[in-house]
């Protein structure tokens, strides 16, 4: 039976019209022609409260905190287009890191991350391109055990660089967003298959 590569995508913000799910739009379908099967998680979807320790002493995980865990465990690879708030990671996705960071009794620490794989791609309308973020996020993965590919990608000016297809219009950075996605399939291969 053929290995399937899983990769779970996802964009750090949760805005409707972002520039960095447009973004993670074009890595997908890049990882897809690579033979990956990609999940396309939109984190507004599985809202949570902002973490609590008290909070998960008294009650535990939250219901979409398991959901996103059990999303994270049943895929090998991580896909991430991530936005730049004020010269970090939106509170979202490190949200969403702290609560599935946390293990429930019988799991093992950081089950969602260890030896799992990541790449990283943003999006801003400034020039910087949301490289700043990524840095943040790029060693916030590493500690916990990520292991994040080190070819990497932000496009500037985001609010020019999409068509009405929501596909980037410059045909260089199209292509390095697809191969980067691309890039994580060949990585989960040669590492996991």
């Amino acid at each position: 039976m053929a290995y399937t590569l899983r990769i779970l995508a996802f964009a750090g913000s949760i805005r409707r019209d972002s520039f960095n799910k447009k973004l993670l739009g074009v890595a997908v379908a890049g990882a897809r022609t690579a033979g990956a099967k990609v999940t396309v998680l939109d984190l507004k979807e599985l809202p949570l409260p902002l973490y609590d320790g008290d909070l998960e002493a008294e009650s535990g995980l939250p219901e979409n905190a398991k959901k996103l865990k059990a999303l994270m465990k049943g895929h090998e690879g991580f896909l991430i287009a991530a936005p730049e708030y004020n010269s970090s990671i939106s509170g979202v996705l490190k949200n969403a890191i702290d609560w599935a960071s946390r293990a429930e009794p019988g799991e093992a620490p950081l089950a969602c991350f260890t030896d799992k794989a990541a790449a990283l791609l943003s999006a801003s309308p400034g020039a910087l391109a949301g490289l700043r973020g990524l840095a943040t996020l790029r060693s916030i993965l590493h500690n916990i055990g990520v292991h994040v590919l080190p070819t990497q990608l932000g496009i500037p000016r985001a609010h020019e660089a999409f068509d009405a297809e929501g596909g980037l219009k410059d045909p260089k950075q199209q292509a390095k967003a697809e191969q980067i996605g691309a890039a994580l399939a060949e990585f989960l291969r040669r590492h996991r298959g």
